[in-house]
Formats: C-alpha cells, sequence, structure tokens
C-alpha cells in the first residue's frame, strides 16, 4: 500500500464529534487560564492489530503546535497487545485536549476491522482475501473500513473510497442484480466481456438460476479462455457454500478441461468457515469477507493524563507517569 492521503471531516475538526464533558472542560480552563504542558497516553485495553495512525497523525499535524508539540506512536498494523501504550502526545492541553474523542474512536473502530480482518487473513493460510465490509457500515466511514480490511491483510477491497486510501485495485465483477436483470448468467457474463475493460477478471456468478456446475461449465465453455474464475454465494436456504460443493465443482471443471478457472466464494464467511476449507483442502481461489470485518468489536483505547508541568500524574488505579515504548515513532 502506498501513504494514504486523508482529509480530515469539519465536524472533527471543529470538536462537534467531542464528548461534551471534554467541551465543558475546556471553556472552565479558558476561563481560569489554565493551560499546562501534558503528556497524554493512549492505551489499548485489547489485544489487536493496530489501525488509524496515519489517520491521526493527519488530525495532529493540522492541531498540535508546529514547534511545541510532539507525538510518538506505535507503526500502522503492528500487533499490539492489552495494556500497551500504542499513542503519546506531548504539547499545551488546549491544543488537542477537543480532538481526543476523536482520536480515541479512530483508532478504536479501525483497529476494530483491521483485527477481524488479520484474523481471516491468518485463517486463510495464504489463500487471497478480499474485504467487502461497505455494506455493512455508515458510508461516512467505508474509506477506513476498506483501508482497515488492507492493513489487516485483505488483498483489496470492493470500493473507491477503500482505493483512494490504499491504492489497492478494486474488486468486484457482477451481483445478483445484475444477473435477475439480464435474465441468464451466460448472457449477463456475455455483456459483461463485452462492455468492460479487458484488464478487469472475467468472473461468472454462477449460482443465481440453475446448478452451480451446469452453469459454471456451460459459461466456461462458451468464454473459450477469456473467462478467469467463478463466484459462488449460494445462499443458507440452499445449504450455503461448503468445502464439498468446492471440490465437487473443481473436479467436474477439471473433467471439463475447465481446471484453470479460480473459485471465489463469499456469504457469510468468518475465520471458522475458512478455516474449514482450509483444512478441508478445498480449492479454493480466493475468500471474500463482509459482515465479519465489518462487524470487527471495536477496541477499547483511553487516554489518559500522565504528566503535567512536568511533574507525573495518573488517576487512581493507574501508574503515574509518561510510559515508554521502544516501538514508537515521531510522528509530529
Amino acid at each position: 500500500m502506498t501513504t494514504p492521503e486523508f482529509e480530515i471531516n469539519r465536524n472533527i475538526l471543529s470538536g462537534n464529534t467531542a464528548d461534551y464533558e471534554i467541551i465543558r472542560t475546556g471553556e472552565i480552563l479558558r476561563e481560569e487560564k489554565i493551560n499546562p504542558d501534558v503528556v497524554v497516553d493512549f492505551t489499548f485495553h485489547d489485544d489487536g492489530i493496530l489501525c488509524g495512525i496515519t489517520e491521526v497523525r493527519t488530525l495532529l499535524n493540522l492541531v498540535l503546535p508546529e514547534k511545541t508539540g510532539q507525538a510518538f506512536s506505535l507503526e500502522e498494523g503492528q500487533e499490539v497487545k492489552s495494556g500497551e501504550v500504542v499513542l503519546q502526545i506531548k504539547s499545551s492541553y488546549a491544543s488537542f485536549s477537543t480532538y481526543q474523542t476523536a482520536i480515541s474512536g479512530i483508532l478504536a473502530s479501525c483497529s476494530g476491522w483491521a483485527t477481524a480482518a488479520k484474523e481471516c487473513f491468518d485463517a486463510a493460510d495464504g489463500v487471497p482475501v478480499i474485504g467487502n465490509p461497505a455494506r455493512y457500515v455508515h458510508p461516512e466511514v467505508v474509506g477506513m473500513a476498506d483501508f482497515s480490511a488492507a492493513v489487516g491483510g485483505c488483498s483489496s477491497t470492493t470500493t473507491m473510497a477503500g482505493h483512494y486510501l490504499h491504492n489497492l485495485t478494486p474488486s468486484g465483477t457482477m451481483n445478483h442484480s445484475f444477473v435477475l436483470l439480464m435474465g441468464d448468467s451466460l448472457r449477463a457474463m456475455n455483456a459483461f466481456d463485452k462492455h468492460m475493460d479487458l484488464d478487469i477478471p472475467r468472473v461468472a456468478l454462477v449460482d443465481t438460476f440453475s446448478d452451480e456446475i451446469v452453469e459454471s461449465i456451460k459459461i466456461g465453455h462458451s468464454m473459450k479462455g477469456r473467462l478467469r474464475g467463478i463466484r459462488i454465494d449460494t445462499p443458507k436456504s440452499r445449504g450455503g457454500v461448503t468445502p464439498e460443493l468446492v471440490k465437487e465443482i473443481k473436479s467436474r471443471l477439471d473433467n471439463e478441461k475447465l481446471g484453470y478457472l479460480d473459485v471465489i466464494i463469499s456469504g457469510g464467511m468468518n475465520p471458522e468457515r475458512i478455516r474449514q476449507f482450509v483444512q478441508s483442502k478445498a480449492p479454493v481461489g480466493t475468500f471474500v469477507v463482509g459482515h465479519y470485518i465489518a462487524s470487527g468489536k471495536p477496541k477499547i483505547v483511553s487516554a489518559d493524563i500522565k504528566s503535567i508541568d512536568g511533574i507525573n500524574v495518573g488517576k487512581r488505579g493507574i501508574i503515574p507517569g509518561p510510559a515508554s515504548n521502544e516501538g514508537f515513532k515521531q510522528i509530529h
């Protein structure tokens, strides 16, 4: 992936996304003319994959004083343990306090998505995983969900919003609506082949009207070598996609001299199901995972003042003083 360019939302910059107790604190401190230099540690309370640091860095570069503000963090995509400090900010309190909520939220959500993607990536044991979380999250965060999926190991995602951040080629060929509107799977594939650029892989969806095997063989022969693969998304009402189904389809494709076709599977994929396919040696070419990544549980991230004007402090239950982490790199 290339280094993404983030645009910070106007609501974030204006402070509209901050917890109101922080806004009130800032108002009172201004009236009291209190604005010390502080060190704030952002701590993970779960194991997981760190994600969101690049966006946080963009935000901090907009709000922290250029000469006196400093920030240190672990790197995007790094594995972190519960209790580990992943970000440390040193600056005047007023310069960034309004954005503590946003920073914690960015790290919590993005790391949750990235961790879920990493679980699928690990389960796939080398088989590519395409992330498809877009239809399960609010459109305002689709790009970040896709970016986080890529940080977690997905080889591609399915939206241009994600592409603009991770620069991976968007994945996606046809859906059931297109096949239904065309009235026939082969007709749909021929239309796709006719109108789409040649660099777009030809992958046929083969479970809409007829038996997956029948449609795969029919379309494979008709395309005469132009077909790259087939996608199976058999619904639960018909038993779903199973390792046995994939094995049978691949075997029958081999018998028809169509064994070169990749088998892409989707529909309720999660780490447990992916492992079932891998352990049974089902010849899957790619897994597509949507809801599991989108529903990745946000990580718990706390922001705590650990130093005020050089004096170590900490609320009860927390050791006073800024943490040290050998993995820190300065990001501002």
